[in-house]
């Protein structure tokens, strides 16, 4: 079982950015642009290495690999993106790899791209780049090749002695362990479960009974073994079901208008662990849009909008407005789940405004944009 943390740190030391493994500061997915440079690295990395993993390390500035992090991302169905806009597509997943300087929202991302022994091009168009283009790694660049290009395996000796160096051991795992529950979340009801002999999983939250129910808040999920976060939310609530094969979460988003809040089942993950070794992740989205009053919808829907005018124009806001625009985002995301369908572009107007706020604010902004991307992609 290979350590991702242990990964990063050896490609980090390995050299710089190659034909198999790319860096990057952050990458912006929210854009035609965004998508478009990171299908051209998937593509280009994915044909320079037809037979072993390649990877792209998320979180690290380019000039010493100063390692800064990025927000937690659990986007389920970036390979749904891959195979919409890749021919002969790899299988990629991200993973959210923890480091211990980094602040308890912070984690590196880890792209891990498995090749299928095809020539990947792009299937369609998408911002400058055209259908049909072909990629490949020309160093620490990713370069359009001609059809008739030649892949040469020169990298899977490297590869394999890098990933053998990031093997986990009992070690780190129980320095994991201890670390999560003694130090990281002290102050949190935190748990852990060893499954199939050989993975431990921790999780930690603030609960509260509802019904005879248990819901985590401020929920902390780790597979310790690779040192991946598997789930977090500063806001969101969850469940949390178990048996000796499996781990299911269950989350909830809370969402309503004028003080009444209501919970909404958001996204089920069940994490299978298999005698082999291996373990799935499968992620069934059962989010149903919850439904209001039109009318009401219309006034919001006004109202927001002239908050959002008075922030670009940088007008003082009574203290009732700043009230709201605490709400802001969450009442754009529930306006555009009724159908106004200019509300998402309000959202993604707001975002800088709300940033410089901070905050609950602020992050009340990025939950939003998480459920509308989940829901846009299912």
């Amino acid at each position: 079982m290979i350590n991702k943390r242990l990964l990063i740190k050896n490609l980090l030391a390995h050299n710089d950015e190659s034909s198999f493994y790319d860096k990057k500061r952050k990458i912006d997915l929210g854009s035609k642009e965004g998508k478009a440079k990171f299908l051209k690295h998937i593509c280009a990395l994915s044909n320079s290495n037809p037979k072993n993993n390649s990877f792209i390390v998320i979180g690290v500035e380019d000039e010493g690999n100063e390692i800064r992090g990025v927000d937690f991302f659990d986007d389920s169905k970036l390979q749904n993106l891959i195979n919409a806009y890749l021919t002969n597509a790899p299988i990629i997943s991200y993973e959210n790899v923890m480091f211990p300087h980094l602040s308890e929202d912070k984690v590196v991302g880890l792209v891990t791209i498995r090749p299928t022994g095809e020539i990947t091009s792009l299937r369609k168009n998408i911002w400058k780049y055209w259908g049909g283009s072909i990629f490949l790694r020309d160093g620490s660049i990713s370069m359009p090749k001609d059809f008739d290009i030649v892949i040469k395996d020169v990298n899977s000796e490297i590869v394999r002695a890098i990933e053998t160096k990031a093997k986990n051991n009992i070690e780190l795992t129980l320095d994991g362990v201890i670390d999560f529950i003694n130090n990281r979340h002290s102050e949190l009801e935190a748990h852990y479960k060893v499954f199939k002999e050989i993975f431990v999983l921790c999780w930690a939250g603030q609960t509260k009974q509802i019904k005879g129910k248990t819901y985590y808040s401020r929920v902390d999920i780790e597979l310790i073994n690779e040192q991946v976060k598997l789930f977090y939310s500063a806001l969101d609530d969850v469940s949390i079901a178990y048996t000796d094969d499996y781990f299911k979460i269950t989350e909830y988003v809370s969402l309503g208008l004028n003080n009444q809040f209501q919970y909404y089942p958001l996204e089920e993950v069940t994490i299978d662990f298999k005698e082999n070794g291996f373990y799935n992740i499968e992620t069934q989205l059962i989010f149903e849009a919850p439904k209001f009053n039109k009318k009401t919808l219309f006034h919001i829907y006004n109202s927001n909008n002239a908050l959002l005018e008075k922030l670009q124009k940088n007008i003082p806001l009574r203290p009732s407005e700043e009230k709201d625009v605490e709400n802001l985002s969450e009442t754009y995301l529930i306006c555009y789940l009724n159908d106004f369908t200019e509300a998402k572009e309000k959202l993604y107007d707001a975002k800088p405004y709300l940033k410089t706020i901070g905050g609950k604010t602020y992050q009340t902004f990025k939950e939003s944009v998480r459920i509308l991307r989940k829901v846009r992609y299912n």
